[in-house]
């Protein structure tokens, strides 16, 4: 029941935090130069009477704060509006755009806690030896370089100059798993990288810590193998600060997936997001940004229930 209400108060409190991003993003929109009547038009084909009659149809007319209750209004009821160039629905656009991002995320989440796990705990283990050494100038590189970036070597690298990756295209998995697997790795590996240097130098940290305690040193005195001590207590120990810095980068690999599908022209949630802007498209717009920021409190929010879970003492805290 504790942790329930616990849980319970965290939701109440991302009420005003989302309404918040959707008053940000509505008026950043709003701002635009661009009127999204005229986009809709080709130049030269519209009159000031079919404008003013699409602006008035589509509620462009009316006030902005009116505007805004009105977009609340229909979120509230789970829909994001149409988009002005189509009439398709901003839901379906974004429920086909999705998947895709998701599927990039996950890998490059499974990838960057895979490496981070074994660089960190090998640092740790060997500290202040040649392997930590290595591992600490590699992640302070990673660090460093931003996923942009290193998408454009990695596609210089293995896709144009040795060929071992496709670049540019998608390849469903229901159509190739081998074929999709190709198509996502360097994705995949872009936005893994830098975040898999910041979670070991984190990792790294938190199993230091955790052998210098003395838990540690009467588990060895016993004769217990360093290798059941690290897995069996320490690693679990270590590991409750850096799930909590993995939840917030879970929603930077959510945000750098939108650059990294531009990139790799792959047509997730960034190709929509680019599209809709060039277009002055503001509902996909708010649409995209709005289920980004909602995947993001969610996936913060699992991070901090796993927490509750596997750390008892933040029970109190969070009380």
């Amino acid at each position: 029941m504790q942790v329930l209400n616990i849980i319970l108060r965290r939701l109440l409190l991302l009420v005003p935090l989302l309404v918040g991003i959707v008053l940000f993003v509505f008026i950043v929109m709003r701002f635009s130069p661009v009127d999204p009547s005229v986009a809709v038009f080709a130049e030269g084909t519209v009159d000031a009477t079919q404008l003013a009659e699409f602006r008035h149809q589509h509620g462009l007319d009316r006030p902005l704060p009116v505007q805004f209750v009105s977009f609340l209004g229909q979120l509230a009821q789970g829909n994001m509006g149409r988009s002005l160039a189509t009439g398709q629905k901003v839901s379906d656009i974004i429920a086909t755009a999705m998947p895709l991002t998701i599927q990039l995320t996950v890998l490059g989440v499974l990838i960057a806690m895979v490496l981070s796990l074994t660089l960190g705990v090998t640092s740790a283990i060997y500290r202040d030896r040649w392997p930590d050494q290595l591992i600490r100038v590699i992640t302070l590189g990673g660090v460093a370089a931003p996923s942009f970036w290193v998408a454009l070597l990695l596609v210089q690298w293995l896709a144009i100059g040795l060929g071992l990756f496709p670049a540019g295209r998608y390849i469903n998995p229901n159509d190739s798993i081998s074929g999709w697997l190709m198509t996502m790795t360097l994705p995949a590996l872009s936005l893994a990288l830098p975040v898999a240097a910041q979670m070991t130098r984190i990792i790294r940290t938190s199993m230091v810590e955790e052998l210098d305690r003395d838990y540690v040193r009467t588990a060895r005195g016993g004769g217990l193998h360093p290798l059941v001590v690290v897995a069996r207590n320490v690693l679990r120990n270590a590991l409750i600060n850096p799930l909590n810095v993995l939840g917030l980068r879970i929603g930077y690999l959510l945000g750098g997936a939108v650059v990294i599908e531009t990139i790799f022209n792959l047509p997730g949630m960034g190709m929509v997001m680019i599209n809709a802007v060039q277009n002055n498209e503001p509902a996909i717009v708010q649409g995209v940004v709005i289920t980004i920021a909602v995947g993001f409190i969610g996936v913060n929010l699992l991070v901090d229930i796993l927490s509750l879970l596997i750390n008892p003492k933040l029970r109190g805290r969070g009380a």
